[in-house]
């Protein structure tokens, strides 16, 4: 883009300052940490209600084990309660151990037969070569005997242990397993302490929750049934059908609870403890610890801080993040992890499809023209067209039918254009600008048909450093437009011939380091060409591809500062008219060897300055009758001037329109004249004149359409609110507020419209009178977004400030009182929609918050946000969203989209981006790298897009371009799929491709 098609920094970055940037990322990192204090309060609930779980067994086991074996209840005691239920620690060497082994070792044939009648479902088989070597193990080392097997036995007493899985999994039972996702990550730390330690157990995470505690008979009961079908499974090593009764036989784990393999023992472990040796232990613990610390250690910036969420998490880093057991999306934009629930009515998020919306745009009417800052750049042709270009459109206005067509082959925005001497050809360049990525790309000059809008020529592609200047282009007149001559916009500002037909280079030079506004051919003589600009007035002659230059003397006569415009009169003497309000005749002169000597040359000189106009000279215009007509700035008048440059008529146009900035000749009597307020008038001396193309001025934000007739409001920098009519194709009317609108919309009602304005203040207008009938101010910052509700109650302001107000609305629009304010966002409001049932927002926010309100219940933010997952909304504007995840391009930076707007029909969504393009989608779209329709047109960020009521068109608003494309909603045919790939063209109304070569 040029300097005047950059995109619009942030509205908030100018003021901020060190203090709001570190409170705002304060804020960032207390809610991250509140979230994790959430999660380890659920972890730490769900290990009490394993710790009660198990009290509450523990007495139910203990009697059943000492009604069996006293002796055995008597070590059993001794062991949980001197060690604390840890396997793996060992015993002293000494003596007085040695007669505790020995009675473990002679009860743990009596206990392996106890547990098992005990649980029903515990226990593994013990191989007969393990019991073969026990005893031999006792007689062979008497020094450090261990509890481990006695420990492995008892260790897996629990609830789950004493009932079958086939209960487990019935309405009816009171004990429930449920995985707890806290403990998969613990789960997940500790396989790689396996990894690192050898042959350890390896275990998953589950919880149970129990709503009363389990009686002896319960268990007993479904002992008996469990062991009346209960078989081992033939895949498991050394299994053999169970038997209750036998002492050698360890009960069967099944459902969540495994056999576990450990050197040759098959052993049984309970999943929720973790046995292992204290320095395991210790190194898991410290593990852990270590891992607490860094969950309440932040960094300073976001940056850090969205790494270290990401890698907490575990994705790979990238900006979208995976499908989740929760039924949740989490995207991330510059680092910052979004979390998105899907809808219930989506099964599987994985097998959805993405794909292209079966309607497609066509490009229907262009508002607006360049007139503010070019020169040069309305013709009229004898079609009964006018030509003229805004953004990268060019275009071609029948003026009697009220038709237009557009040329929109060129990439960027378009600065000048120039007419063929046979009418039908024309010539247009466009600036350089960048990509998306901030790298130049290669300008040119189109050559093409004005009647079949066919693209003839393309020249100097990448020549042209920064593109084609302001009014540099010309055809040459003499040869019948053989040769074109440009001038680039690059410092030097070089010149260059071009031969049309073969699109070669025939010469070039470098001009001057000053600005040059004008440039053309001698239209009797091709070798001659002049230019102008600032403070100089050039001569130059072509000959055998050199250029030579002369300077044009102004001697005695004050040299003004810009010469702006210059024309060939039909005796062929050069007219220039210059930012003193003068028209100034030049002619060559002879050789003045008298005063400068014998090797003098022939010279351009002034004859005499006529003063024409208060301020500066615009354009001059030359008739076929010799006459001659200019153009004011300060004055705004329009002057006919005789052949010898006597002045006949003149008239003055409406000061709302501004300057004339150019004059293109209709006929005898009609003029049309292009202002430097971005209108085009048409009339003539007698009649007047009156606007047939407006637009407006600078940066657009502020756009709505009417809920029920085809009219729709935009509103912009320059303090302008303008209300256009669809079907018409023209501007209802406009009004000037004192402070510049950003957002607005209309009321249900239909009768009235609310904009907000750049202080906090904001109005609300009658549609038919225009006037204000009300007005309020919230907070003294920017507002963003006004958005009524679907019944028409309440009316959300969204502002800078952070907050929401909520008004109550009564008498269709007409009166307003505060209801609440919503508070909750840690930045400014960007944008935020209604349920369809009046109820509840949605919002989003500078920071890449979702947060969701209940206004109905006083404005109170619902931290729930998984309860708003099946919500419906009356309107989809929200730029983050799950329906809306696709349309973010891998790499988004979270500014890349400005605005989108789902279809009243909810079948498509159109989206506004930052790089002059509007997307169409189709709706929902809840995968990344969604397909859509990519359509040109803008020169400038688009900065909103918004339906008609009844979906038949899209509006789009250019940020600096100004310019506002209409677009038509069709179904898919046959001749639009070029959309998809070049999206330059549409079929009815814009240039078709160039045949190929």
């Amino acid at each position: 883009m040029d300097s005047s098609t950059n995109s619009l920094d942030d509205v908030s970055a100018d003021g901020s300052t060190d203090f709001p940037d570190r409170s705002s990322s304060m804020e960032v990192r207390l809610q991250a940490q509140e979230d994790e204090i959430t999660l380890l309060k659920s972890s730490l609930a769900d290990a009490l209600r394993r710790i009660r779980m198990h009290d509450q067994l523990l007495p139910l086991l203990k009697q059943q084990l000492i009604a069996v074996n006293p002796s055995a209840a008597r070590v059993l005691n001794q062991v949980c309660y001197s060690d604390g239920f840890t396997s793996g620690r060992k015993l002293s060497s000494s003596s007085a151990n040695d007669g505790i082994y020995h009675a473990a070792t002679a009860a743990s044939q009596q206990s392996e037969s106890i547990v098992s009648n005990a649980n029903g479902l515990i226990g593994s088989r013990v191989s007969a070569e393990q019991q073969g070597r026990l005893p031999s193990l006792d007689k062979a080392t008497q020094t450090e005997p261990t509890m481990s097997a006695l420990s492995r036995h008892t260790q897996s007493l629990h609830l789950e242990d004493g009932l079958p899985p086939t209960e487990l999994m019935l309405d009816g039972t009171r004990g429930k397993l449920h995985r707890v996702p806290g403990l998969e990550d613990e789960e997940e730390e500790d396989q790689v302490d396996e990894e690192v330690g050898g042959d350890q157990e390896k275990e998953t995470s589950w919880a149970s929750s129990v709503e009363e505690p389990i009686q002896p008979t319960t268990v007993r009961s479904l002992q008996r049934e469990e062991c009346l079908d209960r078989s081992c499974s033939p895949d498991e090593p050394g299994s053999t059908p169970a038997s209750l009764g036998s002492d050698q036989n360890l009960s069967l784990r099944s459902g969540p609870l495994s056999p576990i393999q450990e050197g040759e023992k098959t052993l049984v472990r309970r999943n929720s403890e973790k046995l292992a040796n204290p320095e395991r232990q210790r190194k898991r613990l410290d593990k852990k610890a270590a891992s607490s610390a860094n969950l309440l250690t932040r960094s300073p910036s976001l940056e850090s801080r969205a790494k270290e969420l990401i890698a907490s998490a575990g994705s790979p880093g990238s900006r979208r993040g995976t499908y989740s057991q929760e039924q949740s999306i989490k995207m991330f934009i510059r680092g910052r992890p979004i979390t998105m629930y899907v809808p219930s009515n989506i099964q599987n998020y994985d097998n959805l499809k993405m794909e292209l919306p079966s309607e497609r745009l066509e490009l229907d009417w262009v508002y607006g023209y360049r007139g503010r800052d070019c020169r040069a750049n309305l013709f009229f042709l004898p079609s009964g067209e006018a030509v003229y270009f805004i953004a990268c459109v060019i275009v071609l206005y029948h003026i009697k039918n009220r038709m237009q067509r557009h040329y929109r082959k060129h990439t960027d925005s378009v600065r000048c254009l120039a007419v063929h001497p046979d009418n039908v050809r024309v010539a247009s360049g466009q600036t350089a600008g960048v990509d998306k990525d901030g790298k130049p790309m290669q300008a040119c000059v189109h050559i093409w048909d004005s009647t079949t809008l066919v693209t003839l020529q393309q020249i100097g592609l990448g020549t042209f450093q920064r593109g084609v200047g302001m009014g540099s282009l010309a055809f040459s007149i003499a040869d019948s437009g053989t040769f074109l001559c440009v001038i680039d916009d690059s410092n030097e500002h070089i010149l260059s011939v071009w031969d049309c037909t073969k699109g070669t280079k025939h010469a070039e030079i470098k001009t001057t380091n000053e600005a040059v506004f004008d440039v053309d051919f001698n239209p009797s003589d091709s070798n001659n060409i002049i230019t102008c600009g600032k403070s100089h007035v050039y001569f130059w002659t072509l000959s055998a591809g050199q250029f030579t230059k002369k300077q044009g003397i102004f001697g005695k006569y004050k040299k003004p500062k810009f010469i702006h415009c210059f024309v060939f009169s039909l005796t062929g003497d050069v007219l220039t008219g210059d930012s003193e309000g003068n028209i100034l005749p030049w002619v060559k002169s002879a050789a003045d060897t008298k005063t400068l000597g014998k090797g003098a040359k022939e010279t351009y000189q002034i004859v005499r300055p006529i003063k024409a106009h208060e301020g500066s000279v615009f354009t001059l215009c030359i008739l076929k009758c010799g006459a001659l007509l200019s153009g004011g700035g300060k004055d705004r008048k329009i002057i006919r001037w005789s052949a010898d440059l006597a002045p006949e008529r003149e008239c003055e146009i409406p000061e709302k329109f501004g300057a004339v900035r150019t004059v293109a000749v209709v006929d005898d009597e009609g003029l049309l004249v292009g202002t430097t307020r971005n209108a085009i008038l048409r009339g003539s001396f007698s009649d007047g004149f009156v606007a047939i193309v407006q637009g407006h001025l600078d940066e657009m934000w502020g756009l709505a359409t009417h809920p029920s007739q085809n009219i729709f409001l935009s509103c912009s920098h320059d303090r302008q609110v303008c209300l256009w009519n669809t079907e018409e194709h023209n501007l209802d009317w406009c009004i000037t507020l004192e402070e510049y609108g950003l957002c607005a919309d209309f009321c249900p009602s239909g009768s009235v419209v609310s904009v907000g304005l750049s202080t906090g203040r904001w109005v609300v207008l009658d549609l038919v009178t225009k006037e204000v009938i009300s007005e309020f101010i919230d907070g003294n910052e920017q507002l963003s977004v006004m958005r009524y509700s679907p019944d028409g109650r309440f009316l959300a302001v969204g502002s800078h400030d952070n907050f929401i107000y909520i008004y109550s609305v009564t008498e269709s629009g007409r009166r307003y009182s505060r209801f609440g304010r919503c508070n909750g966002h840690s930045s400014f409001i960007t944008h935020l929609d209604w349920s369809k049932d009046s109820c509840y927002i949605v919002s989003n926010s500078g920071d890449y918050e979702i947060l969701y309100w209940d206004i109905a219940g006083g404005c109170k933010l619902l931290r729930n946000r998984f309860e708003s997952k099946d919500r419906e909304w009356a309107s989809f504007t929200c730029v983050l969203g799950f329906h809306v995840i696709g349309v973010w391009l891998e790499g988004s930076d979270g500014t890349d989209i400005n605005a989108l707007c789902r279809s009243h029909n909810e079948r498509v969504v159109a989206v506004a981006d930052d790089f002059c393009k509007v997307h169409l989608f189709q709706y929902p779209c809840p995968k990344p790298k969604a397909p859509s329709y990519k359509y040109e047109g803008h020169g400038s960020h688009v900065t909103n897009v918004c339906f008609t009521h009844n979906d038949s068109h899209l509006l789009s608003i250019g940020g600096k371009d100004t310019c506002i494309l209409q677009w038509k909603m069709t179904r898919g045919g046959v001749g639009e799929s070029r959309e998809t790939l070049a999206s330059a063209s549409s079929t009815s109304t814009s240039s078709p491709e160039p045949p190929a070569s």
